[in-house]
């Protein structure tokens, strides 16, 4: 008896084993500039996605950092120009925010447990800037869902120092989203966010009148660095779990790496 007992309690454990006990979610990062030309203005795309264990939502995103080359100067881009606050965003949504505060868009594509049916959401991202934090940039990302659960939600960024071998990151605080009240929370599967001029239109005022531009964007170094544009992901889950993952744009054709 005792042997089976002593044979019978690691599979009890296992079976009763808590969900932060599975192996943790798998990040993929996949970065695309476009138009894919140095010297020139470009839309930087970062596209991110959860892979969980077969059969199962990953836990809630809640943390996410993506860490860039400094060379590509988002923060002397020409976008953003002016501020909108979460409480406008909140209220009246991202096309009451100043023309000029806005830096790009995206998608998201989440995942709401209802009983043992997994049911994808797609939500439309606005990306505006907000007031300085602690001296640096602010960002808020405006989610926008229709169905099967009706969500707006606006949730804040920064632009901070990163650690090396990279400069620059941009810094997500994503918040709880329930499905439906006394839910489980919304999972986050993939996100995709483009920041750059393409679709923007800033207003300036010349003479006294206001005259339509389209912000010049993230410009692209003349030179592309050894081994191409290194990109790294850092992402945060409720339970405590984290996942990284990297990846590199490579120098366009017919251009060699600098050094």
């Amino acid at each position: 008896m005792r042997r089976a007992r002593d044979l019978l309690a690691p599979l009890l454990a296992c079976a009763l084993a808590p969900a932060s006990a599975y192996a943790a979610p798998t990040a993929h990062l996949h970065v695309a500039f476009n138009p894919d030309q140095l010297g020139a203005s470009t839309n930087v795309a970062f596209d991110i996605r959860i892979d969980a264990s077969p059969g199962r939502t990953p836990p809630p995103l809640t943390q996410l950092a993506l860490h860039y080359p400094r060379d590509l100067g988002l923060a002397v881009s020409g976008l953003g120009l002016d501020t909108c606050s979460q409480q406008t965003l909140e209220a009246l949504g991202p096309q009451r925010c100043p023309a000029n505060s806005h830096m790009g868009q995206g998608s998201a594509l989440a995942e709401i447990q209802f009983g043992q049916e997994v049911v994808p959401e797609t939500a439309e991202l606005s990306i505006v800037r907000a007031p300085e934090q602690g001296g640096h940039i602010g960002l808020l990302f405006y989610a926008y869902a229709r169905a099967p659960v009706s969500t707006e939600v606006a949730f804040p960024g920064q632009l901070l120092p990163a650690p090396p071998p990279h400069d620059e990151s941009i810094n997500i605080t994503v918040p709880l989203v329930p499905a439906l009240p006394e839910g489980p929370d919304v999972a986050l599967v993939a996100l995709h966010a483009s920041f750059g001029p393409r679709g923007l239109t800033y207003y300036e005022r010349v003479h006294g009148r206001l005259v339509a531009y389209h912000p010049q964007g993230i410009l692209l170094p003349r030179i592309c660095p050894h081994r191409g544009f290194a990109f790294n992901a850092t992402v945060g889950f409720l339970d405590g779990s984290h996942s990284t993952a990297s990846t590199r744009v490579p120098c366009p054709a017919g251009h060699h790496a600098g050094t």
